[in-house]
């Protein structure tokens, strides 16, 4: 099984006259930006490899499917593989 940890990213988000949000775009650590290509779905989850709740955004990155967390405090996170840096 893959170790994972929880990271923290910049998020470019739009906000929706409903009230919702659409992330654009994520900016890691190191300073990459990836665009999100589509937002899957949305719904309210934990995470499980991690831990911490929220709003989970299902997103696909380059083609591949992975999830995006808004905590709901101004501050994202995503499930990193640890000892590794996306590229």
């Amino acid at each position: 099984m893959e170790s994972r940890r929880k990271v923290y990213v910049e998020v470019n988000v739009t906000h929706m006259t409903d009230g919702s949000a659409h992330p654009n775009a994520i900016k890691f650590e190191n300073a990459m930006t990836y665009n999100i290509d589509r937002v899957i779905s949305r719904c309210r989850a934990a995470s499980t490899k991690v831990g911490g709740t929220g709003i989970r955004y299902t997103v696909r990155i380059c083609g591949k499917e992975t999830f995006l967390f808004d905590e709901e405090n101004g501050k994202w996170f995503v499930e990193a593989k640890t000892g590794q840096v996306p590229h």
